[in-house]
């Protein structure tokens, strides 16, 4: 059954939402590519049960997202601090869990804002954990030779069971960080170091993307190379091209970022039989103009407008209604209604 939901799932949340502008019907090839490479299965349904699985009462989960620099969005954009905050919420009511926020300086108010008009508070770590008062947050160093001595502190601290990127840019294979357009942003602080540090560490680690530069495509690294117009090249003058190497253990693409997050909470509300678990197209609203209102803008425009990702925001309202009816439907008990006679058993 989860597969048959799973399959669903992910189907919504890869429908194409791009502009003809931009590098255009490119997330059911990649789609595609993920799923073979993790095994055939649906990649939302996998995300979940591994967190399922790997999760329980009281453990810490990272939560790293952040994307966009001054000049253009000084704050970051509008697409994944919501999607960071529908799993935060997913995994602090579903498994009983320990949100804890990762991001560079720049990014962390529109996180903070859109966690809290979902009514997720950020909270001093110690009270997230011991007395479960919300979520936490923490920032990366400014200063790049510090991030691996940060990274492994934040490790041996939290003692995370899951690391999830969420529209979190990741490195080239020159260590470079650029946009999917091939620029690189000029006060970008590479984070990355924390996923390769878990993964030496066997601590689950999930990326969701949408445009090749995001953590998590560098299990599709060859193929993106081949498959995105800044594979090999980028506008610098510097060698490699816009695609991250960092992978995870699980790779998720989707049409936009923040809609993956909502497909593993709505996969994360089915398992566990709650389809409270997936955020009601009110709070969906209220986040994502949370995030706009506290400098987390809409990328392609650079602008406070209700968009994410150049699609309305009542699209994103629509996804999250469209996904917890999935669910709902799912877990409900079997019922014909009233003007449906008896079902023909299927033949098995």
């Amino acid at each position: 059954m989860p597969d048959i939901i799973g399959e669903y799932v992910d189907r919504l949340v890869t429908v194409e939402m791009r502009n003809r502008g931009m590098n255009h019907n490119i997330i059911a090839p990649i789609y595609n590519e993920a799923r073979r490479e993790g095994g055939g299965r649906p990649i939302t349904a996998r995300a979940a049960e591994a967190l399922v699985e790997h999760v329980g009462e009281g453990d810490v989960v990272l939560i790293v997202t952040g994307a966009g620099y001054m000049p253009e969005v000084p704050h970051g954009e509008s697409d994944g601090p919501p999607g960071a905050v529908s799993l935060a919420r997913a995994l602090y009511w579903g498994l009983k869990a320990v949100p804890v926020y990762v991001s560079e300086v720049c990014h962390a108010p529109p996180i903070k804002a859109s966690s809290e008009a979902a009514g997720l508070m950020i909270r001093d770590y110690d009270l997230a954990k011991d007395r479960r008062m919300g979520a936490a947050q923490v920032t990366a160093p400014e200063d790049q030779a510090e991030i691996d001595g940060w990274a492994s502190e934040l490790l041996a601290k939290m003692q995370p069971k899951a690391i999830i990127a969420i529209e979190r840019l990741g490195p080239n294979e020159s260590g470079i960080v650029h946009y999917s357009t091939g620029v690189a942003p000029k006060n970008c602080v590479n984070i990355a170091p924390l996923f390769d540090q878990a993964a030496a560490q066997n601590v689950l680690s999930i990326g969701i993307g949408d445009n090749g530069n995001e953590i998590g495509f560098g299990r599709i690294h060859s193929f993106m190379q081949d498959f995105h117009p800044y594979g090999r090249e980028t506008q610098t003058d510097k060698p490699g091209g816009a695609i991250t190497v960092t992978a995870t253990d699980i790779f998720l693409p989707a049409s936009i970022s923040n809609w993956g997050a909502y497909g593993v909470a709505a996969m994360l509300g089915f398992l566990l039989k709650d389809k409270e678990l997936v955020q009601d197209p009110k709070i969906e609203e209220r986040v994502i103009r949370a995030c706009l209102d506290a400098g987390g803008w809409e990328m392609r425009y650079c602008t406070s407008r209700f968009i994410v990702d150049g699609a309305e925001g009542e699209s994103s309202m629509a996804i999250v209604q469209l996904l917890r009816d999935m669910v709902g439907l799912n877990i409900a008990p079997p019922d014909r209604g009233l003007s449906h006679g008896k079902m023909k058993e299927a033949a098995r």
